[in-house]
């Protein structure tokens, strides 16, 4: 049998580093000796995959509950492809947010934004043959966080990938063009390189729009390569 093709490590200046002074839980969980690198193994060539973990209908977060979400609707969709571009499939891709409003469904958030009862904030998906994936979802709303006073964070939606050739679960975050927080938010900024930063932000595509229903998005990920996707640590 053919020997796997040796992983190829990501530039450093891609991914935030661990500890970033401005984003203040860093400094609690960030590593405090220096990273051991670990040889590859085949873990880094093959992995579980999680594809029966999704079913139809979980990748439209516009309703629940009974009814339809409150808000902008928009559709987010993209493909999944390696350092070299090609497609990967049969990855399970899941997202979270805030609701219109800038609030979480989660009993830990707090903040005064009103809940909507048809909208939980989670889908999932996976991609197909072409890497291809997509959600109908809701323009999530900004939210004031603590990290610094005044500190608003942008209009956002977490990811996260899992799946074959995937070592461990990958996360990151989606922004929106134009917003006028991202030069204030540490954590879009803790991202080294401009042009890394620059792939965290989604295109608006007017073929993934549905007429008279929603704008849509469009948003790659890149697991590994110097045009990798950054991913949080």
């Amino acid at each position: 049998m053919k020997s796997p093709a040796p992983y190829r490590r990501i530039a450093n200046e891609v991914h935030p580093p661990h500890l970033y002074p401005d984003y203040k839980s860093s400094l609690a969980r960030a590593p405090s000796h220096a990273l051991v690198r670990v040889k590859q193994t085949l873990s880094e060539i093959t992995g579980p995959s999680r594809s029966r973990d999704w079913r139809d209908g979980d990748a439209d977060l516009t309703h629940a509950n009974g009814g339809e979400a409150l808000g902008e609707r928009i559709m987010v969709a993209g493909r999944v492809l390696d350092e070299d571009e090609r497609p990967v499939s049969g990855a399970l891709i899941e997202i979270w947010q805030a609701n219109a409003g800038g609030r979480y469904a989660h009993p830990s958030d707090q903040h005064g934004a009103p809940l909507d009862p048809h909208f939980t904030g989670i889908g999932r998906t996976v991609s197909d043959d072409r890497g291809a994936y997509q959600f109908m979802t809701i323009k999530p709303g900004a939210y004031p966080w603590g990290n610094h006073p005044n500190a608003w964070r942008p209009n956002h939606i977490h990811f996260s990938l899992f799946g074959a050739g995937l070592a461990t679960r990958l996360v990151t975050q989606m922004y929106f063009p134009g917003d006028p927080l991202l030069e204030l938010d540490p954590i879009f900024q803790s991202v080294p390189d401009e042009a890394a930063r620059s792939r965290l932000v989604a295109k608006f595509d007017i073929d993934v729009t549905q007429p008279n229903y929603a704008l849509g998005y469009r948003f790659d990920f890149v697991l590994r390569g110097r045009a990798a996707t950054p991913m949080e640590a």
